[in-house]
């Protein structure tokens, strides 16, 4: 056997690792598949698997590559991965190095948007229950958008013209950008902490979901749902739709549409001002001819020309009300004197001395005790007896027992 045929594993695995990074093929490539066993490290790589109905392919992204992913990938979940395919010299095995990942059939952007819009909502970040009404008469207005766009002098110019009163609180920050998300949530709980505004607007113009996606960020949605100060959402044209605008309050179409909202139309207010000053009027001047009337019926009365009229008609219904309760109490007096009478009666009926009348006796001992029966009083007692108009003593004899037995 030739020495110089026999490979170690590891030189087997390098030439391998080197025959694959030869492959302009290799280098480049686009994988679909579906992800399967999904596992993020504490390093910040991501390993897992994708396979299709026959076959299966380690895969890698490392952190560099992962921090860019706008979407949530789960087991699975179809996608198309960009990378390269190697050999990893320490195991033997190749596998495919992921620069990018792609939801199959749907943008990473529409991916990452309903991904978070369906965590949000978990947590009951859009519930109607939480939404601030937003006040009619605004006196100081915030504005968080660019300063340099086209959105703050279209809000600008609509509030001047429907609502010059107020004072507008420009809070200038990026709406397009990695740092946008950042400023526009602390504008927002800046403007919050010190209670500068009645009100905010948060948007900016129109454009693409690249364009508009500061507004889809986590941060904002949580500094909108914090805010105390009611937040109006004013981003891009009216098909557009973010995740701001499910957080706040309430959503305007279009910047322009978001000043309409939040001022009233001061010419519009005027001229109800002046009708109702003219009700106002019309309405003092009936209860003054009301007044005027009710003023002249008084002064016809014959209380105004004579004073002396009123006292003698007071004296009049005096001695009416007079007569009334003399009549009324001369009643009441012979109604209880009857009752008084039949009650008289009933008591008189009830009465022992009724029965001594009919020529009863009532027996009482010394102490004033009535005998009730001959148990009561022994041999040589005293004994009063209460007659109808008198008494009479006597003293108790009991017979003899051989008087009781002939009885």
């Amino acid at each position: 056997m030739d020495e110089d045929r026999i490979l170690s594993v590891s030189e087997l695995n390098e030439y391998l690792k080197r025959v694959f990074e030869s492959m302009p093929r290799l280098e480049n490539i686009y994988i679909r598949g579906e992800l399967s066993n999904y596992k993020v490290y504490p390093s910040g790589h991501h390993y897992f698997t994708m396979k299709d109905e026959t076959g299966a392919l380690r895969c890698v992204m490392f952190r560099s590559s992962a921090v860019r992913l706008r979407f949530r990938p789960k087991d699975g979940m179809r996608v198309i991965a960009f990378g390269r395919v190697a050999v990893y010299p320490r195991d033997g095995v190749y596998q495919l190095y992921v620069s990018s990942l792609t939801p199959d059939g749907a943008g990473d952007l529409q991916m990452a948007f309903e991904q978070l819009k369906e965590k949000l909502l978990r947590e009951g970040l859009f519930d109607l229950d939480h939404k601030k009404p937003i006040p009619p008469f605004p006196m100081r207005i915030g504005v968080v958008t660019s300063p340099a766009g086209a959105a703050v002098h279209d809000i600008i110019r609509v509030l001047r013209k429907r609502w010059p009163v107020a004072k507008v609180l420009l809070l200038p920050v990026r709406v397009q950008g990695a740092e946008a998300a950042g400023e526009i949530s602390d504008a927002i709980r800046y403007a919050d902490r010190y209670n500068a505004a009645d009100v905010l607007i948060v948007g900016r113009g129109g454009g693409s979901m690249e364009d508009l996606w500061c507004f889809n960020d986590e941060r904002v949605a949580r500094a909108i749902y914090d805010c105390r100060i009611p937040v109006i959402s004013a981003v891009g044209h009216e098909p557009d739709v973010t995740i701001a605008d499910f957080a706040a309050d309430l959503r305007a179409a279009t910047p322009s549409n978001a000043a309409e909202l939040v001022s009233p139309d001061i010419a519009e207010l005027s001229a109800q001002l002046e009708e109702l000053a003219v009700r106002v009027a019309g309405a003092v001047e009936k209860r003054l001819e009301l007044a005027r009337r009710t003023l002249d019926s008084y002064a016809k009365r014959g209380v105004l020309r004579d004073p002396r009229n009123y006292i003698d008609e007071c004296r009049l219904a005096l001695d009416a009300r007079g007569g009334r309760i003399s009549d009324l109490a001369s009643l009441a007096l012979s109604r209880e004197r009857r009752r008084y009478a039949e009650l008289a009666g009933r008591l008189d009926a009830m009465s022992p001395l009724k029965v001594l009348g009919r020529g009863y006796a009532i027996a009482l001992k010394e102490d004033g005790a009535v005998v009730k029966s001959a148990a009561d009083v022994e041999d040589g007692d005293r004994l009063r007896l209460r007659l109808k108009s008198d008494e009479i003593e006597c003293e108790v004899r009991r017979p003899a027992p051989s008087e009781q037995r002939r009885k």
